[in-house]
């Protein structure tokens, strides 16, 4: 088979000669880059045309795998929030279980100071008040029951801080009073002369007695009914070996007929401490505590005091 190629430009017309094999493998030759060209022109004209596509799809699953991986960072701060309440949770009912242990001490403390169960309820908050004020501006939330425990403990610790300062107050006020009231017997031993008018005991007249007679052996302590001031200690015609304490709130006491003065003026001395050694030295029959109590610059009955207790 021959092709003849005739051109219009009067030029010798060319033939082909296809049985030729060198020629038959140059026209295959360019036949197949023709079709490799176009293939080549066609998928990339459909690549171009898929990327945008294509594109979009990979974008969309790195935002699935974004969104998963925060999706499991936000369960593990939920689980770790979870623990979180859950401990505050735990502390809250320690924290309850404490109030509850300082509401029964101060109901305890109430009883023992006696004082008035009205004043100090501790089953009901104080009354309290002022203005709200607000900044407009918004805070974490804890949930609602939480959030209601706290509130709850902190008025209730803010409750039993004032009862119990109040009641601190009163009864160091109280304990104070005590200290400094004469108190009890200033010596162990029983009573042989009672205070008011009686027969003397050297001349057998009527006469007064100002005091109480407390019959101990020798050399027995003497100690002090109440906290106070020693004024005297020293040697007073009738009463021996005297030591008399000024106790503030107008009270003095007086223990006289002592062997020995463990004591000086202006010592400082507190309920219990032995201040002289029981004897008989003044006007005295025997081994004996003369013990007076003034008030007010006037001597009174101290069975009354001897009686009473701390």
């Amino acid at each position: 088979m021959q092709i003849i190629l005739v051109s219009r430009a009067g030029k010798v017309p060319k033939t082909l000669d296809l049985t030729n094999s060198r020629l038959r493998w140059r026209v295959c030759g360019i036949g197949a880059a023709v079709v490799l060209a176009l293939a080549s022109i066609g998928a990339g004209i459909a690549l171009a045309v898929a990327s945008p596509r294509d594109r979009a799809l990979v974008e969309i699953d790195s935002l699935h795998q974004q969104v998963k991986m925060q999706d499991k960072q936000l369960g593990e701060l939920r689980d770790d929030a979870h623990r979180q309440l859950d401990a505050l949770a735990i502390k809250l009912g320690q924290l309850q279980a404490q109030a509850t242990r300082i509401n029964a001490l101060g109901e305890r403390l109430v009883q023992v100071g006696k004082l008035d169960s009205n004043e100090f309820n501790f089953d009901q908050p104080p009354p309290v008040g002022g203005v709200e004020v607000t900044d407009g501006s918004s805070a974490y939330a804890l949930p609602q029951t939480l959030d209601s425990g706290i509130s709850q403990l902190a008025t209730q610790f803010e409750t039993q801080q004032a009862q119990l300062s109040a009641m601190q107050s009163l009864l160091l006020n109280a304990r104070i009073d005590s200290n400094l009231k004469p108190t009890g017997m200033p010596a162990d031993g029983y009573i042989s002369s009672y205070f008011g008018v009686r027969a003397d005991p050297f001349d057998g007249r009527a006469a007064r007695h100002t005091g109480l007679d407390i019959a101990v052996p020798y050399g027995s302590a003497v100690h002090t009914v109440a906290e106070g001031m020693v004024t005297y200690a020293g040697v007073r015609s009738g009463y021996g070996n005297v030591v008399e304490i000024d106790h503030g709130n107008g009270y003095m006491t007086r223990y006289a007929h002592n062997s020995k003065l463990l004591v000086h003026p202006g010592q400082h001395v507190r309920v219990g401490d032995e201040i002289a050694e029981a004897g008989s030295s003044g006007r005295s029959t025997g081994s004996h505590v003369h013990f007076e109590v003034w008030h007010n610059g006037r001597v009174v009955n101290p069975l009354a005091y001897v009686k009473n207790h701390r």
